[in-house]
Formats: structure tokens, C-alpha cells, sequence
């Protein structure tokens, strides 16, 4: 069995994005909304070359044509979007380049939860579930693993929500296609602790060799 892809989101730094690269993530995030302790700089985003691996924007309050003019000036080759926006924005950014956020808590029940999914399959590459029940994301706070193990999503999917060295095996029980980092290696906010994300990825390439 081949490991998920790895995304690590909240990157700040140049450093911690070479370790990335180095250690064969997949994907980095850069967080565009002022209200976050690791909001990237555009300037410093758009500097950032990383070969093969995606760079992803992580967007909130922004619109579809914000967003689309930051991807173009940023480089970025997908939108991560925190800030419930609707099918006609996922249209606009472009489905291919989707990664829309839900937050399985708010839901009543998982039916609800795949009845919202379903109605956005057609306009998203990729959905994150993340924890709790807001748009404001990195709060380190787990994802109730007990409600997706009894789900079957059918668009590609990343597991987020307080992913760490201590649980991501519990984590890799559900059988995501991709996982989302971020608090859970980190020193503080926006510092990636280089042992953590060691750890993550020789614990990811281990339980799934």
C-alpha cells in the first residue's frame, strides 16, 4: 500500500520549505488571510520553486477572481478554500484546481455530511475535512476520527485536523487518500520543527510499506 500524499500547510519559511521538498512532501500551503499567525507573504510565495511538488493557497475571505489573480502572481497550481465559498467560485478557480474545505462536525449526521459533498464533486479536485466547525484552520484541534469511519467519499480527499507524530496512525486507519499538516510539526506557529516532520514522514513511509 503506497503512503497518502503528504500536505504541510502554514509555510513561512524558505528553510522549512527545502526540508519539505527534501523529505518528498507532495504538496505546501501558503496561507493568504491576515487574521492567521502564519500568513505568507505573496512576494516570498512567489519566489518559492519546488519542482514537482504542488503549491497550494489557502483562502478564506478572498474572491474567486482575488483568488485567481493571487495563483497567477504566486504561481500557485491550487486554491484551498476555508471560506465556504460556492460552486460558481469553484467553477471560476477552476475544478482542477479545488481543494475545498468541509468540517464534518457541523453536520447532523454523515449523510448530511455526503449529500454536501456530493453536491460539490463535479466542481472540486479535491476536498480537505478538517476539524471543528469554523473556516479558521491550524487551531491544532484533532478531527473526531469515529465520525468518517463509516463513510465512503468518492472524490479525492486530505485528512486534516491536528495531524501529529502521536496520532497520525490512528489517522491513516480511515484511509485518506492525502493528509494535511501543519500545527502538529511545528515549533510555533509558521516554524516547522525539522524532527516532527521527520518523524511524520518516516512514520507514514513505514505503516504503509
Amino acid at each position: 500500500m503506497s503512503r497518502p500524499l503528504v500536505k504541510v500547510c502554514g509555510m513561512t519559511r524558505m528553510e522549512d520549505v527545502e526540508l519539505c521538498v527534501d523529505l518528498g512532501v507532495d504538496l505546501l500551503g501558503f496561507i493568504f488571510h491576515p487574521k492567521s499567525p502564519r500568513q505568507a507573504d505573496p512576494d516570498f510565495v512567489a519566489s518559492v520553486k519546488t519542482g514537482k511538488v504542488t503549491k497550494v493557497g489557502v483562502f478564506v475571505d478572498q474572491t474567486a477572481d482575488e483568488i485567481i489573480e493571487t495563483m497567477d502572481r504566486c504561481g500557485l497550481h491550487a486554491a484551498q478554500l476555508h471560506g465556504g465559498h460556492d460552486m460558481d467560485a469553484c467553477w471560476k478557480i477552476g475544478p482542477d484546481r479545488v481543494i475545498r474545505v468541509f468540517w464534518p462536525e457541523a453536520y447532523a449526521s454523515s449523510d448530511d455530511l455526503l449529500r454536501a459533498l456530493d453536491r460539490y464533486a463535479e466542481v472540486c479536485g479535491h476536498f480537505l475535512l478538517d476539524a471543528g466547525r469554523t473556516g479558521q484552520g491550524g487551531t491544532g484541534t484533532t478531527i473526531d476520527f469515529k465520525t468518517l469511519q463509516d463513510i465512503e467519499i468518492h472524490t479525492p480527499w486530505f485528512l486534516a485536523g491536528g495531524l501529529a507524530p502521536h496520532n497520525i496512525k490512528e489517522a491513516l486507519t480511515l484511509n485518506s487518500p492525502g493528509v494535511d499538516i501543519n500545527s502538529g510539526v511545528e515549533s510555533r506557529p509558521g516554524i516547522k520543527d525539522a524532527s516532527k516532520l521527520r518523524e511524520i514522514l518516516t512514520i507514514l513511509a513505514e505503516d504503509t510499506e
